[in-house]
């Protein structure tokens, strides 16, 4: 029988969440043959839209999950609906976003299937023939190495550290499954949904961060951050400090207790560098530091450093990033 890999793609604002072909691309690296097959699963309210989108993306078969209750939209939801269509599936990998719903139904359906559990993956590697799965722990300080010894497992993948696999031409088959749930099975209902006004990129899957911390002395720092922030099309972090300080909305926060994220640049404003801050983003792919403190930890391991005043440096770096962008 073909290898089957499961894709959970997620739907957000009506819209596929960015990850998604970056979780296809992890799939298809992980294709034992060419008789493996990519399933990639639609499963929530609101989804017709954007399964035709879905089908453009590198997978052989698209599966629309409906079940046979009004949906509200919790993550319980979509948890028991791939449960109870595990054997119409008939998958072997499961890959999810390590986002929140990966984080919480990827370890749950793990447990009730027997699978093994990788969480926040980073990295693929090829071991004499073998996928080895690198991920980061002790707050980033060391990295596993895990090969997996049974041949079904879960997997969650850390936004932005895969690139996005792109359209082959084809145009895969969309199939919909409509799944009886117990009546039983649902054990929660939504109350309210009480929708933040938040930023125009999503901070997890921003491709660009600008990140402050105590060093931008207040809220107003933020403001102050805007500009370069939208010159770069970027998504706006924080250190945990300015969120405790109130400087800014928790949602903002990076870091082992925050979002963990992995952005091709990530540029910290008066961020000292403290280790719970580093785990958030040590991945990303190249570090920027503006700290007037010579000695601030996050010198040790940015990849460009900026001793000076913050609010000397960062209109300086705001009009040469909008010369360059606009040239």
């Amino acid at each position: 029988m073909a290898e089957k890999i499961i894709v959970l793609a997620e739907v957000q604002n009506g819209a596929l969440r960015k990850n998604t072909p970056q979780l296809v691309d992890v799939a298809r690296r992980l294709k034992s043959n060419a008789e493996s097959r990519i399933i990639l699963v639609l499963a929530g309210p609101k989804i017709e839209s954007v399964a035709t989108e879905a089908a453009g993306l590198p997978v052989d078969q698209v599966v629309r999950l409906e079940h046979d209750q009004a949906w509200q939209g919790t993550s319980e939801e979509i948890l028991e609906t791939l449960h109870a269509a595990r054997q119409e599936l008939e998958g072997d990998i499961l890959v999810l976003g390590n986002t929140s719903l990966g984080k919480e139904i990827g370890p749950c359906l793990a447990q009730r299937w027997g699978w093994g559990m990788i969480s926040d993956v980073i990295r693929l590697e090829d071991h004499q023939g073998k996928p080895t799965f690198i991920r980061p722990c002790y707050a980033g300080k060391v990295f596993d190495e895990i090969e997996m010894l049974q041949p079904q497992f879960v997997l969650t993948v850390r936004s932005n550290a895969f690139p996005p696999a792109e359209n082959d031409g084809r145009q895969a088959e969309i199939l919909e499954r409509v799944i009886a749930l117990p009546k039983d099975a649902l054990k929660t209902s939504l109350v309210e949904v009480v929708e933040r006004p938040t930023g125009k990129v999503e901070l997890t899957e921003a491709d660009v961060i600008v990140s402050g911390g105590m060093g931008v002395k207040g809220p107003e720092g933020f403001e102050f951050l805007k500009p370069l922030a939208e010159v770069l099309g970027a998504a706006i972090g924080s250190s945990r400090a300015a969120v405790l300080a109130g400087f800014i909305h928790p949602s903002h926060q990076v870091g082992q207790t925050g979002k963990t994220v992995s952005p091709s640049l990530y540029i910290a404003c008066g961020i000292s560098g403290a280790i719970q801050h580093k785990a958030g983003m040590s991945t990303s792919k190249c570090i920027v530091a503006i700290n007037k403190d010579p000695d601030a930890p996050i010198f040790e391991f940015a990849d460009y450093g900026i001793v000076g005043d913050l609010f000397e440096v960062v209109p300086h770096l705001t009009e040469e990033f909008r010369k360059i962008l606009q040239s």
